[in-house]
């Protein structure tokens, strides 16, 4: 749980929502797009994978700079690939405003998952040099780093970055696919960045009416959400629902 006096400090930050594309109808994007700021949403989460870092191939930058046409919401590439420092300003050209950086791409992989083929991925050490260059070069960029962990790498390698890093997303599912169940291993993170870090902490992954008041509590204010929004007749209400939560 978080400290009593850092409990006091730390007011319960504004709920924000972000849809996840991976679930949208990319035949209608503009129309889905649409949908979602009249329907109260914040952000557009971009999930961009190369089937090397996950075991799936989605979209990259000329398909985030359709997105930013189509709308005035802050939009957030997550970069699960490898190699991110080779895409940053690709994506922050195509209109990205927020960068994630998975922390599993800045360190030493564990023997299970070193090879291709083989995941998730996940560290038990952060290079925190590197990942605070790249980080930097973002913020030169006048854009947002954001922070992304697997499920599997321990919270603690954070430790050295909360301070570089915007903001902060726990994945409660391995990366890879949409519609996976929520890891409860999440909450534990949550709980432990939200008693160092006053930015704010995203969570992504099995995000729905009975998960999320759960991240909420531990202190997630992003909610990330694919499947239970884009699959659900009362998107509005879906969205409503969401914000009324509180810790």
């Amino acid at each position: 749980m978080c400290p009593g006096f850092l409990c006091k400090i730390m007011p319960m930050k504004k709920i924000e929502i972000s849809a996840s594309l991976l679930s949208a109808d990319f035949g209608r994007i503009a129309e889905d797009l649409k949908l979602c700021e009249d329907c109260g949403v914040e952000r557009i989460h971009v999930d961009v994978m190369d089937g090397h870092f996950v075991p799936n191939i989605t979209i990259g930058p000329v398909v985030t700079a359709a997105v930013r046409k189509h709308t005035k919401l802050s939009v957030e590439a997550h970069l699960m690939i490898e190699h991110p420092w080779d895409y940053i300003d690709g994506f922050i050209d195509a209109g990205a405003d927020i960068i994630g950086l998975q922390v599993e791409c800045y360190g030493e992989r564990r023997l299970a998952c070193r090879s291709y083929g083989q995941y998730p991925k996940e560290i038990d050490v952060l290079d925190t040099a590197l990942f605070m260059r790249d980080c930097a070069r973002i913020k030169a960029r006048g854009k947002e780093a954001c922070a992304v962990i697997n499920p599997g790498t321990p919270v603690e390698v954070l430790d050295g970055v909360l301070a570089q890093a915007g903001s902060v997303l726990v994945m409660s599912v391995n990366p890879g696919f949409s519609g996976q169940k929520f890891m409860p291993v999440a909450l534990d993170k949550i709980r432990y960045i939200r008693a160092r870090f006053q930015g704010d902490i995203g969570i992504d992954g099995g995000i729905n009416a009975q998960t999320a008041p759960q991240a909420v509590k531990a202190g997630a204010n992003v909610l990330i959400t694919g499947s239970y929004f884009f699959s659900s007749s009362s998107r509005q209400l879906v969205v409503q629902g969401l914000k009324t939560l509180s810790a």
